[in-house]
């Protein structure tokens, strides 16, 4: 029988030991005893189901974690990394190799950007970067040698949306894969596996976990392709997530929807009170009418999101005494928390781009991003108000 995604979320991939424990239980061992040498020779020439033989390799509370997260997407499978970053790492590099060419969204994450202007260029992969928005650029930049397209499917931090329906059909049209970091869209919302992609990476340091506890990531596809392709690379290079990590995701899952609901009705009523505030060049959320894809994303998430970014008049002087001025919002890099965070990308999570780039990406100094909690709307309100007075 079908099950909802709150149910799942709950229940979803939980395996119980023989002591039928409510919680799922932290197998916290680096390796696994065999009966035998004969059974230990045949794990290792083929791991049945429910058999370990290694945690870098797997593990069972990483096993259910794994489970759940398919689950809650709609994927076949998924492999849990030690963070968000060695998801999106993985993802690419055990696809690809020397000659091959790869199609990305120029608006990234500093550390993805490195991955594919620094890390993928060095060991001899062709990038072409696009303004992500323009199905004409996906269009005359994808070519019949192209491997994979890469994107995020909202922009981190000026939440622009990429139609993952159109690139995809672009992309395979070309039989080019297409790999995308849905954080900011939530496994909630998602639909990015239905809508055509082919790989899903998250960050679980984000929404999943939810409380500042613990790194984590995962990538999420087709299970000939996860344990195929993906697997090998990650098991012997090392990006396997921790079973303690995995068990503080798997609690983290079991109230997702709630927090990030909640989180998502809270930052409706923030962009509602702060549009049109004088001290603002703009209010971004993709939530709000006035965002240029709010079509976008009511059509491809139903809703607009856990985050705000808010463009400052005055500059970098003007965000600073903003920042400074908050008293219940806290000042971190972190995003997707029960916390209300606000941070500067341009002087943290964006510095290594240069002047130009930011520019380019509509990264002004005047520019903060935040990440809306699960606080009483309204005193995140007053403290907004508050600080853009300071201002």
């Amino acid at each position: 029988m079908a099950r909802g995604k709150q149910t799942e979320l709950v229940h979803g991939g939980t395996k119980r030991s023989q002591w039928g424990e409510v919680s799922e239980a932290i197998f916290l061992t680096q390796g696994f005893v065999y009966d035998s040498a004969e059974a230990a020779e045949a794990r290792f020439k083929k791991t049945g189901p429910d058999e370990f033989i290694y945690a870098r390799y797997g593990n069972p509370t990483v096993a259910m974690f794994e489970e759940r997260m398919a689950l809650l997407e709609g994927a076949e499978d998924g492999f849990a990394c030690a963070s968000g970053m060695a998801a999106v790492n993985g993802a690419l590099c055990s696809m690809l190799k020397a000659g091959d060419h790869v199609v990305s969204a120029r608006a990234l994450f500093g550390s993805c950007l490195y991955i594919l202007e620094e890390v993928l260029t060095r060991y001899g992969v062709e990038v072409t970067f696009v303004d992500g928005e323009d199905m004409g650029a996906w269009e005359a930049a994808i070519r019949p040698d192209t491997k994979a397209v890469f994107f995020e499917s909202m922009s981190n931090p000026t939440l622009r949306l990429v139609d993952i329906s159109a690139v995809a059909r672009l992309a395979h049209a070309q039989g080019a894969l297409v790999v995308v970091d849905n954080v900011f869209s939530t496994p909630v919302y998602s639909k990015a596996l239905e809508q055509g992609a082919d790989l899903v990476v998250y960050s679980t340091t984000k929404h999943v976990d939810g409380q500042g506890r613990c790194l984590g990531g995962i990538i999420l596809g087709a299970r000939e392709h996860i344990r195929g392709v993906v697997e090998p690379y990650m098991k012997h290079t090392g990006g396997s997530m921790s079973p303690f990590n995995a068990w503080v995701m798997l609690k983290g899952l079991e109230t997702l929807g709630l927090r990030v609901r909640a989180q998502t009705e809270g930052a409706v009523r923030i962009a509602e009170a702060l549009q049109g505030h004088p001290k603002l060049a703009q209010m971004i959320y993709p939530g709000y009418p006035g965002h240029p894809d709010h079509a976008l994303a009511q059509a491809q998430l139903g809703a607009g999101g856990t985050m705000i970014s808010l463009d400052l008049k005055g500059g970098k002087e003007a965000a600073f005494r903003f920042l400074d001025a908050l008293e219940v919002v806290i000042i971190s890099n972190n995003l997707g928390d029960a916390k209300s965070i606000v941070t500067h990308p341009g002087t943290t999570t964006h510095s290594r781009l240069t002047p130009e780039q930011r520019e380019q990406l509509g990264i002004s100094e005047g520019l903060v991003r935040l990440s809306v909690g699960i606080e009483d709307p309204a005193d995140l309100i007053a403290d907004l108000m508050g600080a853009l007075e300071a201002v």
